[in-house]
């Protein structure tokens, strides 16, 4: 939950986030503005004085205009976030003063209280909650009288608890559900990072095994060729003074050729694999 300069007050869906957090924030309210213009309308078809029209309506589009500009505007000082609520409150209160039998104006209460749970932060969201409450049901009890306006207040009382619960929960099921997708694509990109480094290890190895075998084969191949060398001298030398033997050491030069060209060939077949 991103917290508001450290005033208590937080946005209601601000940083850059998730596309599906993002869509939760513009469909939840779209949804709350279609209840509650249902609500004004009505209240607007009940009014029976028709003077006092003009007067429901500037009530409700100075609500509307609050209501709308803390959407827009959540981040706005913490002052001026109390301010807009108290204005909003005093403007609920006035149209329930207009005509006390509406007692239905006060779920514009639980309106409030959806959007407190969005813009504040855990203490004074549940300060301005349970505020509300108050106001709920004190304003009914005395418009109405103790006993029925504490009855007709129970339904929008809950619903005062009930929304912003909702909403909250909701917002932390995307959030946890954005973690869980950012936490698996990290996992992805660890494991894809783990096979890079599996398979430059193992070009590392097979360089290395590489490596090897020409230091073997060019042991193998000294050690021949000094051999070789050495019977040829030997049949140099012998050449004169025994011309027999000239025969054993020529067949033991074409062995040990044969010999050396076998090695080569197999370390040739092993680097080549």
């Amino acid at each position: 939950m991103n917290r508001m300069r450290s005033t208590g007050a937080e946005p209601a869906g601000a940083a850059p986030g998730p596309v599906g957090l993002r869509a939760w924030i513009w469909v939840v309210p779209a949804a709350v503005y279609l209840a509650s213009f249902g609500l004004v309308a009505r209240l607007v078809v009940m009014v029976d004085d028709r003077g006092r029209l003009p007067w429901y309506v500037a009530l409700l589009a100075l609500f509307y205009l609050l209501f709308t500009a803390l959407w827009l505007r959540p981040r706005s000082h913490p002052l001026l976030l109390h301010l807009t609520f108290g204005v909003q409150c005093v403007v609920i209160l006035a149209l329930l003063a207009l005509e006390p039998e509406f007692d239905y104006v006060t779920s514009f209460f639980v309106l409030l209280s959806y959007q407190a749970a969005l813009v504040f932060s855990t203490r004074t969201r549940w300060a301005w909650i349970g505020t509300l409450m108050l106001l709920t049901a004190a304003s009914l009890m005395v418009t109405l009288g103790a006993l029925h306006g504490l009855g007709l207040a129970l339904t929008p009382l809950a619903f005062t608890v009930a929304l912003p619960a909702l909403a909250l929960a909701s917002r932390d099921l995307e959030v946890a559900r954005t973690e869980s997708q950012k936490m698996v694509a990290e996992l992805e990109a660890t494991h894809r990072q783990l096979e890079e480094y599996a398979a430059e290890a193992s070009f590392l190895g097979a360089v290395e095994e590489r490596n090897r075998l020409a230091r073997e084969l060019h042991d193998s191949v000294s050690q021949a060729m000094f051999g070789i060398l050495l019977a040829v001298r030997s049949a140099q030398l012998m050449s004169r003074s025994d011309p027999e033997g000239v025969r054993v050491q020529l067949e033991q030069l074409q062995g040990l050729t044969q010999d050396a060209l076998a090695r080569m060939r197999g370390f040739i077949a092993d680097l080549r694999t």
